[in-house]
């Protein structure tokens, strides 16, 4: 993690500076890597002309008389980077090559502010020369670096970071200096690897560097080090097919929007991007940075949805529960496999089996925050159902199901057992708004609870397990029951944000309405229901009006949904903005557009049918300019965390050491569920054998067709198209047997005249959905679908 330029500010605020450079969870190997050509610097005496993000690696071409291209890529499976500079020059010469790395051997906990600190923990590391190769240590820590070839000279010493000799060093706090080079913690050393390279006119020479390290002592280190560099140039070809095949999964043809369409395409390798793994893990609980306790237990091996990039590269509950529609949209199933398992058996670990589910832990194994001593997050702790339920749904493998059931059974009960001291029905507890001033009960933590006992007694009845399935069902039906006449605020137009002011005895279930973004997830979050067409929490009629209220200025920026809307308040910042209800909120207003919150937004507009341009399309629009506009992006390709937003500047111009993330995993929801889900209409219950596909599409657009859909160990290829007024529907099904319902989404004021399958009349169904008007049909596997309208 560096700039576009190839040099390594001091990056990130968990450990203040020392967030970037090169790192093999979970650990740090170094601060930079830099080169020089002949006596000049890359990155600040030759400047940098083009910087390009590839599918699984970057690129930076440089000018000058001798033309250079830097490509930096992990190989899948290694603990390594390598960094190939392709040479070329006009005539025939030898040139200098310089290549400095400075060393910061150091776990990735604990931070900066934890006791014990960064700075208690961290030691001074050791630089050596050996066969070619520089080596630093730090205890087991230990890393590499090197090429094939032979160098003709080398240099220890404790600095070593080519142009950012002498280094600035990062303040404890505050912004100044704007750029830095090193941090107050910092504890590593340098060297200094110098290359003869002979050069032919016009042909190119590409000479490969590693870096490779182990938390597990020097020769595990040189082990991936020498395998790096065995074959550079074959495992940069494997990179690039198993990103290839990332790429040709949930391909998507979208004409009437291709900025989405690219959207799709990188979000698929946004996910790659950010899947981590680590070794044992030694999980205890720290205690938000107060404690470090002796481990209550060891895991082999985690794999996991990293959160965000630089600052977030760990495990998180929620940021992964989210992030997994998205990778199931995506046919990415093996990670959300992965990430379900290290959390429940880190969870399991941590809390002595009691259903909670933990809400951050370090890739050291160091618990943050989530355990039964803690208050934790309840809204993920219900969450984790239905994301056992929904990856059955998308595999269809009952293994998946039966292995995640038991821990779905006590997610919920525990739930009901700790966090319901009034047993009102409204749980307790911290959830994803992370701000003062809110009641006990939270709104998205109802909302996410209703469907997770749907969805939890969906998994019971495919088990036969009806004393679960009648429990969660019944505890179900009563919280939907008594929802709107206990969250709806008709003055605000939405739903509350929490109930129940524990500063105010008086104040029981009394509404909460402070403007949250998470007043959208009873639109969001969709409840699968026995008989019933799946829906959300919300009733149309309210859903409409929050929707509609939520577009408005008072809540939607350029690039999306405010964090916390704007209106009269009590809180002393005032209110910088617009008024779009009467009701005075206690707290202020804050108008940074998460990632998260758009996505949030794209799908409740869609899951109500409103996929036209002032709906879905402003918050698909939105997270897709944060990615791919130049104007507005900050790594080419990446859905950061926050969009330049009225109340949070737009990273480019603030320092590398206070920055949100570059690269966020669960703004990709946004996007892959909107489009595959919704538009395309892809709805599988494989694990009953079912998939059904109902297309709609957006107002104003003649066609949205995706192929390469993987459900399952096969796949589907979906086409819908308005020709004049037919309306078409064609599947494709590959290596599937299912029983298939193919139907569309009738465009609103057009109703049906005539329907045929595969060229003959066939039966057919009006269903009535949260979308709108919905034809279905039955069909045994690929199918062609023609609807003729008036």
């Amino acid at each position: 993690m560096g700039d576009e330029s190839g040099l390594y500010p001091a990056t990130g605020w968990h450990i203040r500076g020392e967030m970037g450079g090169f790192w093999t969870q979970p650990i740090k190997l170094l601060d930079g890597l830099w080169f020089g050509l002949d006596g000049k610097w890359l990155g600040k005496d030759v400047t940098a002309a083009k910087y390009t993000s590839g599918h699984g690696y970057s690129r930076i071409d440089y000018s000058g008389a001798v033309q250079v291209r830097r490509t930096d890529f992990v190989p899948d499976g290694l603990r390594a980077t390598l960094v190939g500079l392709t040479l070329t020059s006009a005539t025939a010469k030898t040139v200098s090559l310089d290549v400095d790395a400075h060393s910061e051997l150091m776990s990735s906990y604990p931070w900066g502010w934890t006791k014990p600190s960064a700075a208690d923990a961290n030691l001074p590391d050791t630089g050596a020369y050996t066969n070619g190769s520089l080596n630093f240590r730090d205890r087991d820590y230990a890393a590499y670096v090197g090429s094939s070839l032979r160098p003709t000279n080398h240099a220890l010493g404790p600095n070593h970071r080519g142009p950012q000799d002498p280094a600035v060093i990062c303040p404890a706090d505050g912004t100044t200096p704007a750029r830095c080079d090193d941090s107050l913690v910092g504890k590593g050393t340098g060297g200094r690897l110098t290359y003869d390279v002979a050069l032919k006119p016009g042909r190119e020479q590409t000479i490969w560097f590693a870096v490779a390290g182990s938390d597990d002592g020097a020769a595990a280190a040189q082990r991936e080090y020498n395998r790096a560099l065995a074959n550079p140039g074959k495992l940069l070809q494997a990179k690039a097919a198993a990103r290839q095949q990332i790429d040709q999964k949930t391909a998507v043809d979208l004409p009437g929007d291709r900025l989405l369409q690219q959207s799709v395409e990188w979000s698929k390798q946004n996910l790659a991007d950010s899947v981590q793994e680590a070794r044992n893990l030694r999980i205890r609980d720290v205690n938000e940075g107060k404690d470090y306790p002796a481990p209550v237990g060891t895991i082999d091996t985690a794999r996991w949805f990293g959160a965000g990039f630089p600052d977030y590269p760990w495990i998180f509950a929620t940021d992964g529960e989210y992030t997994s529609y998205a990778a199931v949209a995506a046919g990415q199933f093996d990670t959300v496999k992965a990430h379900l398992k290290a959390l429940r058996d880190i969870s399991d670990l941590l809390n002595a089996r009691s259903g909670k589910v933990a809400h951050e832990i370090v890739p050291t194994g160091d618990v943050y925050f989530g355990s039964n001593q803690s208050a934790g997050n309840t809204d993920e702790t219900v969450k984790f159902p239905s994301i056992v339920a929904l990856l059955w749904r998308w595999t269809g493998d009952d293994h998946v199901r039966d292995d995640f059931y038991d821990f779905s059974v006590r997610n919920l009960q525990y739930v009901y057992r700790e966090l319901d001291k009034d047993n009102d029905g409204w749980l307790e507890g911290l959830a994803n708004v992370e701000r003062s001033g809110m009641g006990a009960e939270k709104l998205d933590s109802t909302v996410y609870l209703a469907r997770g006992l749907r969805d939890l007694a969906d998994l019971a009845a495919s088990k036969h397990d009806r004393k679960i399935q009648q429990w969660a069902t019944a505890r179900a039906a009563d919280l939907e029951s008594r929802f709107e006449a206990q969250w709806w605020v008709p003055q605000a137009l939405g739903y509350a944000d929490s109930v129940d002011d524990p500063a105010n005895p008086a104040n029981d279930n009394t509404p909460i309405f402070q403007r949250h973004w998470t007043g959208v997830t009873p639109m969001e979050a969709e409840l699968v229901r026995p008989g019933q067409p799946t829906s959300p929490l919300a009733s149309s009629e309210h859903a409409a009006t929050a929707l509609t209220q939520r577009e408005k200025p008072c809540y939607t920026g350029e690039f999306g949904l405010f964090h916390t809307g704007t209106g009269p308040t009590s809180d002393a910042a005032g209110n910088p903005g617009a008024s779009c209800d009467p009701v005075v909120s206690q707290v202020k207003s804050e108008r940074s557009i998460f990632s998260l919150n758009t996505s949030i937004m794209a799908v409740a507009e869609g899951n109500y049918g409103r996929l036209g341009k002032d709906q879905q399309q402003v918050y698909t629009t939105g997270n897709a300019r944060i990615q791919l506009d130049p104007k507005v992006w900050e790594t080419p390709g990446a859905m950061p965390e926050i969009a330049p937003s009225p109340d949070s500047p737009a990273n480019i111009g603030r320092p590398f050491y206070d920055r949100s993330m570059s690269l966020q995993a669960w703004g990709t929801y946004g996007v892959l569920w909107p489009v595959v889900h919704q538009q395309l209409g892809v709805d599988p219950d494989l694990g009953r054998n079912r998939i059904a596909v109902v297309p709609q599409l957006p107002a104003g657009q003649t066609k949205v067709a995706g192929s390469n859909i993987r459900l399952g160990r096969g796949s589907i290829d979906v086409a819908a198209r308005l020709a004049g007024k037919e309306l078409r529907t064609d599947l494709t099904v590959h290596n599937l047997k299912a029983d298939f319902t193919v139907g569309a989404v009738i465009p609103v004021g057009a109703k049906l005249n005539n329907l045929t399958l595969n060229g003959r009349a066939t039966p057919y169904q009006i269903v009535t959905t949260t979308r709108g008007t919905e034809v279905h049909v039955t069909a045994r596997g690929s199918a062609a679908l023609r609807i003729t309208l008036t």
